[in-house]
């Protein structure tokens, strides 16, 4: 799995993870958040590394399914992206503003801005 791979599923157990089986969250923090091996997660349970290697799977399709229905992860990244370009033009106003009041209005709606940032 590459990177862009595991940091999109993660993002997406992020969103919903509380919608798989207990088993496969387990399966998944283990895996993705341990950094357990299969024959380690399968020990743990008393089943097959391949039983393992088919939970992981299920879930992260169960996953991608969730986001094709829901598309939460896709708005938050469009969200996120938004507003990085909003911050962006409000430096653009900030350095360009010479009224003391408007510089004020803008360093506020900067703060609110970095705020959702956290």
């Amino acid at each position: 799995m590459e990177f862009n791979e595991i940091a999109q599923t993660s993002l997406l157990y992020d969103f919903y993870g509380q919608l798989l089986t207990e088993r496969q969250r387990e399966v998944m923090e283990l895996y993705h958040e341990e950094n357990l091996t299969l024959s380690e997660i399968a020990d743990e349970f008393s089943i097959s590394r391949q039983g393992v290697h088919d939970t992981l799977k299920t879930a992260e399709k169960a996953l991608q399914r969730y986001e094709e229905k829901l598309g939460l992860v896709s708005r938050f990244q469009e969200s996120r992206q938004a507003i990085g370009k909003i911050d962006r033009e409000i430096d653009g106003l900030a350095a360009e503003c010479t009224d003391k009041r408007t510089a004020e209005k803008l360093r506020k709606i900067k703060e609110i801005i970095d705020s959702l940032d956290q």
